[in-house]
């Protein structure tokens, strides 16, 4: 992938509001997930492995929040013998013209194409996979349910949908031992303490995580047949949710 400016929005010289995927964040994301998000390349090869055992040719692969398009240019290079059609959606016009010219520059623009749109509004059935990468926990508790009964209802029979989210232990204990082994994750990547701390108060009132048994509720109250989870690092998790046939 192209190299991304070095994140340091958090730095000792800055203020600390609320997160926003504003164009700044834009210009830094590829290096904030790859140092801000455990085994981040790992789960997109697991989940890789999993689309080419549940997709069938030309299906459509959906990546909802889909940033600068890293994900579904991996998903392009490894699966190409699927011949899928992949589709991103966002609404930051900053983050789909970074991510269209990634597609460019990779010569993938004939397979990946890139959508300004609402996610909580998604209407495109028929959909093979759908794709939620840590998304979900930036939408409201309340609307969280209906918006995955949106995302159930648009995929065909034995499509899929992958959700990764950053989770809570209802163990306090436990789950403040997680955020520590977090934290030195972060700091061994080359993050300073007062980055830490200032990206964590950033998102404290955006980025609210359910735990392993909420998320798995709701899905399965939404009709998904077969739900489990493929990766676990601490409190990051990955599920997979199938649609019954």
């Amino acid at each position: 992938m192209t190299d991304s400016p070095r994140d340091t929005i958090f730095s000792a010289d800055s203020v600390t509001e609320d997160f926003v995927f504003n164009e700044r964040v834009v210009e830094v994301f590829d290096d904030m997930l790859d140092r801000s998000v455990p085994h981040y390349r790992e789960v997109i090869h697991a989940t890789s492995n999993l689309l080419e055992r549940y997709l069938q040719k030309e299906d459509s692969v959906y990546d909802l929040g889909c940033a600068t398009g890293t994900t579904l240019l991996e998903f392009s290079r490894i699966l190409e013998a699927k011949d899928l059609q992949f589709i991103g959606i966002d609404n930051s016009e900053p983050m789909l013209t970074k991510a269209r010219l990634k597609a460019e520059i990779f010569s993938k623009k004939h397979k990946l194409s890139f959508l300004l749109e609402d996610i909580t509004s998604f209407d495109h059935a028929g959909a093979g996979a759908i794709i939620l990468n840590y998304t979900l926990q930036f939408i409201r508790p309340l609307q969280r349910e209906g918006f995955l009964q949106r995302l159930f209802n648009n995929l065909r029979p034995g499509g899929v949908l992958i959700l990764s989210e950053k989770v809570l232990s209802h163990d306090s204990k436990l789950n403040r031992k997680y955020i520590d082994i977090y934290h030195h994750f972060k700091k061994s990547r080359g993050y300073s303490e007062l980055e830490i701390a200032k990206k964590r108060e950033a998102l404290e009132n955006v980025l609210i995580p359910f735990s392993i048994n909420e998320n798995v509720t709701m899905l399965q109250n939404c009709g998904f047949e077969s739900v489990e989870t493929y990766f676990q690092w601490f409190n990051f998790v990955s599920f997979v949710a199938v649609k019954p046939e």
